[in-house]
């Protein structure tokens, strides 16, 4: 079983980080008269989302709205308690909370039928906001189960300790992270920095079709920012796709989106470009009426 909310792997050869360079890969560009236009395949289509704390009852989510094709960076931004956190962990299961209404599709299943482990495997990743710590798993023991729990589901043959060596010193060297960090258990006794590197360095090696990011940015420096600004915006290939929370405009100047929605009360009330995020920083969540 893989661990939850893991997501699906990829080869090791995967864009994120190549074992050539650290630098995102660059399709060469070909005459627009040779390129065949290939529509976008839908990732995650919701729809009149609604969502309660389970214990409580309490409604946090109240009709969001969202699509996500291939090949798409979006970025959700609000105030503290708008329903931003609670949106992701429900896409990925959270046993904390309760879908009570609407649809999630996950490139084309039912999404709300699925355990989280189902969820991670079927391709979804999330970045948690404060990640936790699990004593007595080593990360390198947690990412070779998570690798191989994918490869498996995929009908590869599993890979052993030393194969996957090769694999995960590179992600760990491109991260520019120590390699005694494979020796510790799983976020034991890390800083808030090296909690989010970590959380990054699962998804450089396992991989997914949409990776749920919140708030990567809290607790990052200048130069970790801009190491784990730069993994993300590796990962985003054609085929796979990014939904990041965040409060600040410094990473969008490094991510740039494709979209940036704003959520309030629990609902999506405004969607627009990388503009609508400056437009933002310079007028607060007040000015986003007077958005065009």
């Amino acid at each position: 079983m893989a661990p939850p909310f893991a997501a699906a792997a990829v080869s090791s050869s995967s864009a994120l980080f190549s074992p050539s360079s650290s630098r995102p890969f660059i399709r060469r560009q070909l005459p627009l008269s040779s390129i065949s236009v290939r529509p976008r395949k839908l990732l995650l289509e919701v729809h009149g989302l609604t969502a309660s704390v389970k214990e409580t009852g309490q409604q946090i989510l109240k009709g969001v709205d969202i699509t996500i094709r291939e090949g798409e960076d979006h970025a959700i931004m609000g105030k503290n308690g708008s329903g931003k956190s609670t949106l992701t962990k429900v896409l990925v299961g959270h046993p904390h909370y309760e879908v009570t209404g609407g649809t999630i599709l996950f490139k084309g299943e039912n999404l709300i039928d699925m355990e989280p482990e189902e969820r991670s495997l079927a391709g979804l990743f999330m970045s948690f906001q404060a990640p936790i710590e699990i004593p007595g798993v080593s990360n390198y023991d947690f990412l070779l189960m998570a690798l191989n729990a994918r490869r498996e589901k995929d009908g590869l043959p599993a890979l052993g300790p030393l194969e996957f060596y090769s694999v995960v010193s590179q992600k760990v060297e491109a991260l520019k992270m120590e390699p005694k960090i494979l020796d510790r258990n799983v976020n034991e006794g890390f800083s808030g920095g090296e909690r989010k590197r970590n959380e990054i360095l699962q998804l450089s090696v396992v991989g997914a079709d949409l990776a749920l990011l919140d708030e990567i940015d809290s607790g990052l420096d200048v130069d970790a920012l801009e190491d784990v600004a730069h993994a993300v915006n590796g990962l985003l290939t054609p085929q796979n796709s990014v939904l990041m929370i965040t409060h600040y405009q410094r990473l969008l100047d490094l991510i740039k989106p494709s979209y940036v929605h704003i959520m309030e009360s629990g609902k999506i009330v405004k969607t627009g470009d990388s503009s609508l995020a400056s437009h933002i920083n310079e007028g607060g969540f007040k000015s986003v009426a007077s958005f065009v």
